[in-house]
């Protein structure tokens, strides 16, 4: 809720771009993609979502807002040509289907659990939270780390 109203704050500057069929998730892509490109991050963002969902549209916009943050993040490690998100939000088998795919500066493959943090105080709850967010829905996560890219897959029941 606060990362909503959080995001809710700089939305008057922002053009609202992407039309998924969700105005929650509009918000929260519009938002994340107009951040990556004032980043010199290009982004490819193909994104639609079904009227009726399973998933409150808080749980759904800390998945989808928590994953644009960690890929931006990861990018501005990067040269501004090796910048790139990759979006993918739909339905796939009866599942809503959410694919974040961004250019990293890791070159080597690296163990999921290896996935900590280093950063102090407040941050580096995304991954839980979205780890948790996931298993409440009964949904699949899978999260793959390969030399300069990294790619986290999510499907949650529609």
């Amino acid at each position: 809720s606060d990362y909503l109203d959080h995001l809710e704050e700089d939305l008057d500057s922002i053009d609202i771009a992407i039309r998924t069929g969700n105005t929650s998730v509009n918000a929260i892509l519009s938002s994340k993609v107009s951040i990556a490109q004032k980043n010199n991050i290009s982004v490819n963002c193909k994104a639609t979502v079904p009227p009726n969902l399973s998933i409150s549209d808080v749980h759904l916009c800390t998945v989808i807002g928590n994953l644009l943050d960690n890929a931006i993040e990861s990018c501005q490690k990067l040269p501004v040509d090796k910048r790139f998100i990759r979006i993918y939000i739909g339905l796939f088998k009866e599942q809503l289907y959410i694919s974040v795919t961004n250019s990293t500066s890791q070159t080597r493959r690296k163990k999921l659990t290896e996935l900590i943090t280093g950063k102090k105080g407040e941050h580096g709850f995304g991954l839980r939270r979205i780890d948790k967010i996931v298993d409440q829905y009964d949904g699949y996560l899978n999260r793959k780390n390969e030399p300069g890219v990294f790619a986290t897959e999510v499907m949650l029941p529609v």
